[in-house]
C-alpha cells in the first residue's frame, strides 16, 4: 500500500535547527534503507491554481489567501497497512513538533 503523507503550513512552526535536521536525517535514512520511503520533498507555497468550467481553464498564480491550508511538504511511502502509515506519521510529527499532516492512500500501479 502506498500513502502520500502531506504536511501543512503552520504559523507556530519555527525554522528547523541542527537537532531537528539531524533527527529528520536519521528518520529519512532509516525509511530509505528499509525501502519504505519512495519520494520526499518540499513544495513551493506560491503554486498555481487551475480551475476548469466547460471548455475554459482559468490559471491563477499564488500564493493564495488560504496559505495556512497549503501543503508545504510530502513523503510517498510504501507500507503494509494503514496502521503502519499512521505510525510513520506519528513519528514524523514527534520529530517536527506541533502542526498538521494528512495521510491519503494512493491507488493505482
Amino acid at each position: 500500500m502506498r500513502y502520500l503523507m502531506m504536511t501543512k503550513a503552520s504559523e507556530t512552526q519555527n525554522a528547523p535547527d541542527e537537532k531537528l535536521m539531524a533527527e529528520m536525517g536519521r528518520f529519512v535514512e532509516e525509511l530509505t534503507a528499509a525501502g519504505v520511503l519512495l519520494a520526499t520533498g518540499g513544495l513551493d507555497p506560491a503554486g498555481v491554481r487551475l480551475v476548469s468550467a466547460g471548455d475554459e481553464v482559468t490559471v491563477t498564480d499564488g500564493p493564495f489567501t488560504e496559505a495556512k491550508e497549503a501543503v508545504v511538504g510530502f513523503a510517498l511511502v510504501e507500507v503494509r497497512s494503514r496502521e503502519e502509515a499512521i505510525e510513520l506519521g506519528r513519528r514524523f510529527r514527534g520529530i517536527v513538533g506541533d502542526g498538521e499532516s494528512v495521510l491519503q492512500q494512493v491507488f493505482g500501479p
